[in-house]
């Protein structure tokens, strides 16, 4: 019978580079008979090779072995990857298929868990660490998916849980463990076939830096450094802007199905990687969510944790009013404050269309830190929408007949027009859309040794 956990390690690596670790590891514990059962590596394959041509580590579970369980020599093996991950400062992926806990040896398969959190609170921030779910990781072992940068699941056979489906109290329609509600509950980046799982993770590897010491790859530039990007009628589709700005439209968009208020992605600019925030709308709107507000901290602590540039295209009118915003949306939004206003990497703001309220300045602005902060001509700035604010500063002159039109026209004069913002130096240049992939270029080569000094 083939061996499922080493074909997948075969079909992600480049062809006869895997090189097996602790092939000769069985399980150590006597209880329960697990003496009598042939345990050939204790379930999990571990390793390295290479991914198109770049050293990477890997381990995979064997679901034929003990179901894949963790135990000791199983964890034994997998820490023993990721201190030699760590030293050559390659990523670590995490091939998953196992039914947890290994019962027969509980404390020790307790203990078992614990070295692995440990060993990835170690890679945190130094290595990128990618779960890919093929099957069951529930339990204890989902933190492991948890603590990873990246979690990709089959859209078919993975499961991720804390709790079974089942065991969860009046809960008989939804299957909490689905690749579906996981990626729409932003535990999981990518959803796919076993096939596209590969070709994406393969994708991410080629933008994201192998460690945080030598950054991303830059690669060989073979689009038009000064080309215009036919963008402004599209800007209501974030996704599209950035394949029309990005090096050859090159786009990895982790937690798509997430937050879909708030885009994150990966592009390519001259060769070097990017990160990009960019609003979305929320329903109707272009309103920022509170999920949204926490998706995008959590992606702009990992880009300033791996020196990746960060820019963010702004569009928004305020926060959505809804429960959730007000049970946790101070804390998210406060989050994403503080990671803009941390973040030493370079930092670019683009104002696209209207950029109102307090939600404004949390999305990068100049008073966070934004080292440049560029805005198309059509953009706005100000407290509110226009109307809003007339409605408002005029209500007793409107009741007693003033034109509103009037008004609104003053006041966008005055407050909204980007030129106002512009000479109180809040936005450095006003930019057409058609030239925003070359300014984007040029402030990237001016910023590229800030965090040097």
């Amino acid at each position: 019978m083939a061996n499922k956990a080493r074909e997948r390690i075969e079909t992600l690596l480049d062809d006869n580079s895997f090189v097996e670790i602790g092939a000769m590891v069985q399980a150590r514990s006597t209880d329960f008979n697990i003496k009598d059962t042939d345990t050939p590596g204790d379930g999990v394959v571990t390793g390295y090779g290479l991914v198109d041509g770049e050293l990477v580590f890997v381990y995979s579970q064997d679901p034929e072995v003990l179901g894949g369980s963790v135990g000791e020599m199983h964890a034994r093996k997998i820490v023993n990857i990721y201190d030699k991950a760590i030293e050559m400062g390659a990523p670590i992926i995490a091939l998953i298929d196992s039914t947890g806990l290994r019962i027969q040896e509980s404390v020790d398969g307790l203990e078992a868990f614990g070295k692995i959190y440990f060993a990835q609170t170690q890679a945190s921030s130094v290595i990128p660490q990618i779960s890919v779910l093929f099957g069951n990781c529930g339990g204890g072992l989902s933190v492991v998916s948890r603590l990873s940068d990246f979690t990709f699941m089959e859209s078919d056979n993975a499961k991720l849980f804390v709790n079974s489906p089942n065991t969860i109290a009046n809960n008989k329609t939804v299957d909490t463990a689905s690749a579906d509600y996981q990626m729409k509950s932003g535990n999981a980046d990518f959803v796919g076939s076993e096939a596209e799982i590969y070709a994406e993770v393969k994708k991410l590897l080629s933008v994201f830096p192998h460690n945080s010491e030598l950054g991303a790859d830059e690669l060989e530039v073979t689009d038009d450094l000064n080309r215009g990007v036919d963008i402004e009628n599209i800007i209501d589709n974030p996704m599209a802007v950035l394949e029309q700005i990005s090096d050859n439209g090159v786009v990895v968009a982790p937690k798509k199905g997430f937050a879909e208020d708030m885009v994150t992605a990966f592009i390519k600019l001259n060769g070097q990687t990017v990160g990009v925030v960019a609003n979305a709308k929320a329903g109707d709107e272009f309103k920022m969510t509170s999920l949204g507000c926490k998706k995008a901290a959590e992606f702009v602590t990992l880009c300033d944790s791996f020196d990746i540039p960060v820019v963010t295209f702004t569009n928004t009118e305020g926060y959505v009013s809804d429960m959730e915003t007000e049970q946790d949306g101070l804390y998210n939004i406060a989050s994403l404050t503080y990671a803009f206003a941390n973040t030493d990497v370079p930092k670019i703001n683009v104002l696209v269309g209207n950029a109102y309220g307090s939600a404004y300045t949390v999305m990068n602005s100049k008073a966070l830190g934004a080292d440049i902060v560029y805005a198309w001509p059509s953009a706005k700035v100000g407290m509110m929408d226009s109307k809003a604010a007339v409605n408002i500063m005029y209500a007793d002159e409107i009741q007693n007949g003033a034109n509103v039109n009037d008004k609104i026209s003053e006041y966008d004069a005055l407050q909204s027009n980007i030129n106002n913002a512009a000479a109180r130096g809040y936005v450095d240049t006003v930019i057409n859309p058609v030239d925003t992939r070359k300014y984007l270029i040029g402030a990237l080569e001016m910023l590229f040794t800030k965090s040097l000094y």
